[in-house]
């Protein structure tokens, strides 16, 4: 009896039922959330496998909990690795396309590096890519060198012209067109937000034409001294033929011309892929490049590089100076208005009078009517025949042809003038300041932010009243 009354001292089984099923109940929650944890990506991962998972989980939340069938399985399990390889893919592209819209320069500088990297692997004249970034056909046969040198030249080495020739104008127009994108971007575009430009359309006139000014700052004094090294100096019409046909010309006037070339290719697909904004005259500004190119071609082809020397010359300096007149108009210089009168006067001389003596040579032989200025020193000086074997190109055919490529330049060489001309009238008349090829630029009211350094000053040094930013 002692021993029965102490067990019924314990409490009955019947009392504790809530206490098992809340234990059993807290195990399994458990087990539950390690399982739903263990079966997806973790959410701290940033690859693109968990990028692919997390796309595919909404539409598997709102399932039925059922479990797969084995078939289902199997296809999932096969379909889920093709799809995360086509999402990152996909999403490597997008991020590739819109690394090369934000920053231009850096695909031409990724080529630019791979064709160094494989010259370099091994280096000389047997790689494929040493005409690409050398000059090609050194010391050509003494019959194809050009003997009508000036005496202060010397004795130099001569290069010939070839097919080879395309894979370096190719070469550095992927290098002019890093270039340009690289000091507009890094360089240029800072510049005018220092200097307080802020329209986003203003700022790229600026970007652009600072660039030009650059680049015709180097090649018009470059231009004036291969010019020096040659008979043309200074626009001599009958250097031009003196000689002729020439075939082969030292590393200084080769490399110049061709790099010319280069650049106006450049200009050309900026043109194409509409880099730039396009201007009210932008039917004029296309056919411009492409008869410069034609006439590029055509003159180094055909042995007219003489010729177009000199108007690689007057194109370049007139170039620069109305580059930096239009930088002085965005920055409101004063002296802009007197700097913009000095520049037509260049225009004038250099792309009209020097330009229509160069036409001037190309007319039939005799005088203009009423003058004493004679015509026609492309017939007359020099061999005036057809022949295929010495590639003399200059005949009865090639004349008229050359005349009417530089007569169109020339035509809209005119066309630009009287805008120019339009836009000093303006300014001197009303005070108007206005590109007369340039679009009505709306945008120019949405301004670019202003850059500011980390302690929260402008990066100009300007101090100025905070702005909330949205």
């Amino acid at each position: 009896m002692a021993a029965n009354q102490k067990m019924e001292e314990f409490p009955p089984l019947s009392t504790q039922p809530h206490t098992i099923p809340e234990t059993s109940t807290q195990n399994t929650t458990r087990r539950r959330r390690q399982s739903s944890t263990l079966g997806g990506d973790p959410r701290g991962d940033t690859g693109a496998g968990a990028i692919a998972t997390n796309l595919a989980a909404p539409s598997s939340a709102g399932s039925t909990p059922t479990s797969p069938s084995p078939t289902d399985r199997k296809t999932s399990s096969e379909k889920r690795p093709r799809e995360r390889k086509r999402k990152k893919a996909l999403k490597l592209f997008r991020r590739w396309k819109r690394m090369s819209f934000r920053h231009t320069w850096v695909n031409p500088l990724i080529l630019i590096l791979a064709v160094l990297s494989a010259y370099l692997a091994s280096p000389g004249e047997h790689n494929p890519l040493h005409a690409a970034l050398f000059l090609s056909y050194a010391n050509p046969p003494l019959h194809e060198r050009t003997s009508t040198l000036p005496a202060h030249v010397g004795n130099v080495t001569q290069y010939g012209k070839g097919p080879r020739d395309f894979a370096f104008v190719a070469f550095y127009t992927v290098v002019l067109t890093f270039t340009r994108e690289f000091l507009m971007q890094r360089a240029i575009r800072p510049i005018g937000l220092w200097c307080g430009i802020r329209a986003r359309g203003k700022l790229s006139r600026f970007m652009e034409q600072f660039y030009t000014a650059i680049y015709f700052g180097v090649a018009g004094p470059l231009g004036f001294w291969v010019m020096s090294r040659t008979p043309v100096w200074y626009f001599n019409t009958v250097g031009m033929y003196e000689g002729y046909p020439h075939r082969a010309h030292e590393a200084l006037f080769k490399a110049y011309y061709l790099l010319q070339a280069s650049y106006w290719s450049q200009q050309g697909l900026v043109l194409m892929l509409q880099l730039e904004k396009p201007r009210k005259d932008f039917k004029e500004l296309v056919l411009h490049h492409i008869i410069t190119l034609a006439l590029i071609w055509c003159s180094y082809r055909f042995h007219f590089t003489y010729m177009g020397v000199a108007v690689y010359v007057t194109h370049d300096v007139s170039d620069f100076f109305i580059a930096t007149s239009k930088i002085f108009n965005y920055l409101d210089f004063w002296i802009t208005g007197p700097y913009f009168v000095m520049f037509l006067c260049i225009w004038a001389y250099l792309r009209h009078y020097i330009n229509l003596v160069v036409l001037k040579s190309l007319l039939p032989p005799g005088h203009i009517p009423y003058t004493s200025i004679r015509t026609g020193e492309f017939a007359t000086v020099g061999p005036y025949e057809l022949n295929w074997e010495t590639q003399q190109y200059k005949c009865l055919i090639s004349q008229p042809m050359v005349f009417f490529l530089l007569a169109c330049l020339q035509t809209i060489n005119i066309i630009w003038f009287f805008l120019l001309v339009r836009i000093a009238l303006r300014y001197l008349l009303k005070g108007e300041q206005k590109d007369e090829r340039s679009e009505d630029e709306a945008e120019e009211e949405e301004e670019v932010p202003e850059p500011r350094m980390a302690n929260g000053l402008p990066a100009n040094g300007k101090v100025v009243e905070p702005v909330a930013v949205e």
